[in-house]
């Protein structure tokens, strides 16, 4: 029973954050790029979706597109709502080297530095906001913020 006990303390450790508040503001950023082009990728099969995925090599691009796309914008909304933020946050470090690794590399060999900074800007943003994110938290603006709060016990409230 103590087991039981102390696993569920532990699961609810991921929800507690010390961050700022203004951890809502990349939760919002990181989370609306990721479910932004999550819609797309259905939006726009072509250019952004399956024919993408061919184009630049990803096995089985019938399947990991769409599933790409779905893994995008359910994390991407939960990291704009803030819930299981650090959780959300690990796919997407996922999904983004993915992309850095099959298309930004290839360009750096082809175009050089300054034209792959150019264009991998936004995602190194989305890198570093998830790799933020699976650090710090939610924050206390957050789903998890609220959760982890309802689960302080009594003295740990009367602490703060």
């Amino acid at each position: 029973m103590a087991g039981v006990t102390l696993g569920r303390m532990q699961a609810w450790k991921i929800l507690e954050s010390s961050a700022p508040r203004a951890t809502v503001l990349v939760r919002l950023l990181v989370g609306w790029v990721f479910l932004s082009e999550g819609i797309q990728k259905f939006l726009f099969p072509d250019t952004l979706g399956v024919g993408r995925f061919i184009k630049i090599g990803i096995p089985a691009p019938q399947f990991f597109a769409p599933f790409v796309g779905v893994v995008e914008m359910v994390c991407g909304g939960l990291l704009m709502v803030g819930f299981l933020t650090r959780l959300a946050a690990i796919p997407l470090l996922i999904d983004i080297s993915v992309a850095i690794l099959t298309t930004k590399i290839p360009m750096l060999v082809k175009s050089g530095l300054w034209a792959t900074a150019h264009e991998s800007r936004t995602d190194i943003c989305m890198w570093l906001g998830s790799l933020f994110l699976i650090i710090v938290g939610a924050g206390e603006w957050s789903v998890d913020g609220k959760l982890a709060q309802t689960k302080k016990s009594p003295t740990d409230q009367g602490a703060d």
